[in-house]
């Protein structure tokens, strides 16, 4: 950027321009110096030079009469304000609102940092609930794979239930055996004790009448006839043997029925047996089947359960990652929005540099002009007071008749010399 300056009658100085009301003197580059006016001026009955420069005038006064003045020259004057040093002082509210801009950026820099750092984080978590929901998913194949062999295994249990069934029909019918043979059985207990009544009456009838026999005297008469009636004798030979046979029948049949209620016995015993050993093997694999209908619904429970983890969990990732979305790009459009900020503020401070280097240039150089311009104004401060004399000299030596035309040449001499 370049800083333009103007010089006027009455001038102003500001951070862009160096103007005022009226201005009517060249614009042109910074670090341009002001050329010193100088200036002739008549008035009344006497004759004047004069000399402006920066900061400093000289001139001197003659009585007398003047020829009639030029009118394109005019008198300068010199704005005195123009004349005072610049403050360039460091403004603390600018110095505070840099500072201020610094620490933002650098807070911005590190809530980026940290948005960037929560992005990496939750990629992580991402990834980490992705891999348990690739293995949440293999399980549940895993474990469908096994609903086949579980259905298997049921149905071979069903098999065996059945055909557990069927013999408990078949233990039905020999526990109707089995009764028919208690019944049985009660009733040889039954004869057992007749038999043994019976025995016992006949023992106590056979010992009374064994007394009787041997308290007795027998008198036997024998009858020489032969009239013999042996029809009574038979019979009762025959009713005994009879009796005899009876009752080894009966005890022939006793023994068969205990025999057979001894075998009936040892058969129901093992039958007994058999049954309790199935009703246990019935119970075991109805506690296996509840035990595996019970796994079956833990294991559906737990692949439910499972499954909604893995949706919940897989929802909450995509809303987790749809919110680090958006968070990223609110960050990177905060970002853009901060760095055409720092663009416009470096561009800014960029513009101020150059203007301070613009202002340091031209405080130097009005410094350097300065001095050039004290430097000339000594030096025609002396060659004013030479002439001076010269012309106070030619003035004592002349008339004054030929004053007039005597003193144009001298005046028009000092005044080029001025010039």
């Amino acid at each position: 950027s370049v800083t333009e300056i103007s010089y006027g009658g009455e001038g102003h100085f500001s951070s862009r321009s160096l103007g005022g009301a009226g201005s009517c003197g060249p614009r042109m580059a910074a670090n341009s110096c002001l050329p010193p006016r100088c200036g002739y001026s008549c008035h009344g009955a006497g004759a004047g030079y004069g000399y402006c420069g920066t900061g400093y005038s000289y001139g001197f006064r003659r009585s007398g009469v003047c020829p009639p003045c030029s009118p394109g020259i005019t008198p300068v004057t010199c704005n005195e304000t123009l004349l005072q040093p610049l403050n360039l002082g460091i403004d603390a509210t600018a110095q505070a609102a840099k500072c201020q801009e610094k620490n933002e950026l650098q807070f911005l820099n590190s809530k980026f940092a940290c948005f960037i750092d929560k992005v990496r984080f939750l990629e992580q978590q991402n990834l980490m609930l992705k891999t348990k929901w690739d293995f949440l998913q293999e399980r549940k194949c895993c474990k469908s794979n096994m609903e086949p062999m579980f259905n298997e295994y049921i149905a071979n249990l069903k098999k065996e239930l059945e055909c557990l069934e069927c013999e408990r029909a078949q233990l039905q019918e020999v526990d109707c055996v089995f009764m028919d043979k208690s019944e049985k059985e009660t009733k040889v207990d039954a004869l057992r004790k007749d038999i043994s009544f019976f025995r016992a009456t006949f023992e106590e009838e056979i010992r009374e009448l064994q007394s009787c026999i041997s308290d007795t005297c027998v008198t036997v008469q024998m009858d020489n006839s032969r009239g013999l009636n042996m029809d009574c004798v038979i019979e009762e030979f025959r009713r005994r043997y009879e009796d005899i046979a009876s009752r080894s029948r009966a005890e022939a049949e006793y023994q068969e029925l205990k025999t057979t209620a001894a075998k009936h016995c040892d058969n129901l015993r093992s039958v007994k047996e058999e049954l309790s050993e199935l009703t246990r093997m019935v119970h075991r694999l109805e506690a296996e089947v509840s035990n595996v209908k019970a796994q079956k619904a833990k294991l559906e429970e737990e692949v439910a359960a499972a499954e909604e983890r893995g949706e919940i969990a897989v929802k909450d990732a995509k809303c987790k990652l749809a919110e680090l979305e958006d968070a990223l790009h609110k960050a990177k459009q905060d970002m853009a929005c901060q760095l055409r900020e720092y663009q416009e503020l470096m561009n800014v401070k960029l513009a101020l540099d150059i203007e301070i280097a613009t202002y340091r240039k031209l405080l130097e150089g009005e410094e350097s002009q300065s001095r050039a311009y004290k430097a000339k104004s000594s030096t025609l401060a002396m060659r004013i007071s030479s002439t001076w004399k010269s012309v106070m000299h030619g003035s004592n030596g002349s008339s004054p008749h030929c004053g007039g035309s005597n003193r144009r040449p001298s005046d028009r001499q000092v005044l080029g010399s001025v010039v």
